[in-house]
């Protein structure tokens, strides 16, 4: 097995930094969140989904909203589901992932 992981990081015969603009600003995001976390009570991972979801309607934020807390939900029901009741779970699981990316959520 070949371990294809992407490097991020120091070069090794130069040892300078050769990271990429989207992983610098990955990790300034990252670090901002974390010293901000305590006036903010939200992880790294909520301040993204908080980026993301920036430039979205007010309307398109409540549709992200409903669909994070209906999601867990569908997938739980299409994983337990069998027969014909899994055909409908599997097809109202794939409209709401749908609708949640052509919302940018």
């Amino acid at each position: 097995m070949v371990d294809a992981t992407p490097t991020q990081g120091m070069d090794k015969t130069t040892g300078q930094s050769r990271k990429g603009k989207d992983v610098q600003t990955v990790e300034m995001n990252t670090t901002f969140d974390r010293a901000f976390q305590p006036v903010t009570g939200r992880t790294p991972e909520e301040m993204d989904v908080m980026r993301r979801r920036i430039k979205l309607s007010g309307q398109e934020h409540a549709a992200c909203a409903s669909l994070d807390g209906k999601l867990p939900g569908l997938e739980s029901n299409a994983a337990v589901a069998s027969g014909s009741t899994k055909a409908r779970a599997d097809v109202e699981l794939y409209k709401a992932r749908k609708r949640f990316f052509d919302l940018k959520c």
